[in-house]
């Protein structure tokens, strides 16, 4: 009995040497904030010097920033369906922005909120969902959301002065708002997500998930403002000797930064963040017609719409206090579709079967990956008039455009992140290699014909041997 104070002091002091393993047995809650449109080089920590993002950079110096984390797709609707069902690209339910209607979720399809619900976890989610309308399926409070506030519809998110948002199974009303501008829907979006964790400190026996799925800075409905981008106020850049779109785009990313800041203090306050993993990523790259000195995309080509790193490559940040070392910097190659498998383990519970990524919650604790993965693979255009795919195994990226007639672009990206020398002449046999996945990973679906310009492809003529497939004309 003399021993008991050497021995609890013993403990102690190992835990003070070990200070990142985790501080509680039970599943953390977990925190995922997602930007709409934001560039892989739009925060301070990733080597934006205009624009301040003083919030977002603590809240990487006080985590991981991951330099390869990519999107599930170029466009915001494919890029949170692999979000949400751990499917990359060719096989998960919404592929592309269009159609929007025969696209969405259904009952059969399992998230990642039903599998953390069924797990026990408490789960609400703010902002743009794209995945299902009300009255449909796909609406979040049937795919696993306790409680949903924000835009259901895609296109009713380009709206930030909108008339109404949606509001679990009914709708929070703003008449007159389009003309008086008395609600901007980012301020009572962050608002409902504020309210949702000071609520739990009530139901501290219950670990919760909170999506927070912004809409900055994305662009808004042109009948909102004719260059595209709404905000209350171009503060604090208002007095810049920039071009008043840049300065609309400046005042987006820091109200982003702003919330960001406001939501990890409540959960200080609450005592809730030693035991939060909070995560914040953006859907796709940045747009095109962001103002060139921003440099939106930092090091990396193309824009979003385009499978170049510029259009799926983002910035990604990871803190949990205890666990993630602090200040750290990681470039393991991780993807939207890893954080099904990956919740799944944090939560200790079953992963949906069928899904494509793995867990990489070793690597949050900065440790090696234990699972290989075969590839990661993109595409964009299934119901257009081009086809274009994309595909990484190790360093090696192929790029093949439909309008190319099959030509597969080769690039090594541990020397070459922007994309400017293609080897493919050179690697005949990676050529190969990578054309195989190619035409193989998509999984035929009659929901997506493949564009008029691909219809030689061997995906078209396994989409065509494929007993469900229904031949529909390509949409423009």
């Amino acid at each position: 009995m003399t021993h008991l104070p050497r021995i609890v002091a013993a403990f102690f002091l190992l835990g003070l040497l070990a200070p990142h393993q985790p501080l509680q047995a039970e599943p953390p809650n977990i925190v995922f904030l997602l930007a709409d449109d934001l560039g892989y080089g739009d925060l301070g920590s990733y080597g934006q010097e205009r624009i301040a993002t003083p919030h977002l950079d603590s809240l990487a110096g006080e985590g991981m920033r991951f330099t390869q984390a990519y999107a599930g797709g170029p466009v915001c609707a494919s890029s949170r369906s692999v979000l949400m069902t751990g499917r990359h690209g060719g096989r998960t339910a919404a592929r592309d922005n269009v159609p929007h209607y025969p696209t969405y979720l259904v009952d059969e399809d399992v998230t990642l909120a039903e599998m953390l619900q069924e797990a026990g976890y408490h789960t609400a989610g703010v902002g743009k969902w794209s995945l299902g309308d009300a009255g449909t399926e796909g609406r979040a409070t049937n795919q696993g959301f306790d409680h949903w506030f924000g835009y259901l519809n895609q296109d009713h998110a380009h709206y930030y002065w909108t008339e109404y948002l949606d509001d679990d199974e009914g709708r929070m009303k703003l008449p007159g708002n389009p003309v008086l501008r008395e609600h901007y829907s980012h301020d009572l979006l962050t608002g409902r997500a504020i309210s949702f964790l000071r609520d739990s400190v009530s139901r501290s026996d219950v670990p919760f998930f909170l999506f927070v799925a912004w809409t900055l800075p994305h662009f808004s409905s042109r009948s909102e403002d004719p260059d595209g981008l709404a905000v209350p106020s171009t503060d604090p850049y208002a007095g810049r000797p920039w071009p008043e779109k840049a300065k609309k785009y400046a005042a987006m990313v820091d109200r982003i930064d702003r919330d960001v800041g406001r939501l990890l203090a409540v959960l200080e306050e609450c005592g809730l963040d030693r035991e939060t993993l909070v995560l914040f990523s953006s859907d796709n790259g940045g747009h095109a017609t962001t103002w060139e000195a921003f440099d939106t995309n930092g090091p990396l080509r193309g824009f979003k719409r385009d499978l170049t790193e510029g259009g799926i490559r983002v910035p990604f940040l990871a803190r949990w206090s205890g666990v993630i070392p602090p200040g750290s910097v990681n470039d393991t190659v991780i993807a939207f579709e890893d954080l099904v498998p990956t919740f799944a383990e944090l939560a200790d519970a079953p992963a949906p079967g069928g899904i494509d990524g793995i867990s990489i919650v070793p690597t949050l604790r900065a440790e090696p990956l234990t699972t290989e993965r075969d590839f990661l693979y993109w595409d964009y255009g299934h119901c257009r008039r081009f086809y274009d795919q994309a595909v990484r195994i190790g360093d090696w990226k192929g790029i093949r455009l439909g309008r190319e007639e099959g030509r597969v672009r080769l690039y090594d990206l541990s020397r070459d992140i922007g994309e400017t020398r293609d080897l493919a002449a050179d690697h005949p046999d990676i050529v190969q290699r990578l054309t195989a996945v190619l035409d193989s990973a998509v999984e035929p679906d009659s929901r997506y014909p493949i564009g008029e310009v691909y219809r030689g492809s061997p995906i078209w003529k396994a989409e065509e041997q494929h007993p469900s497939a229904k031949k529909a004309t390509p949409a423009p």
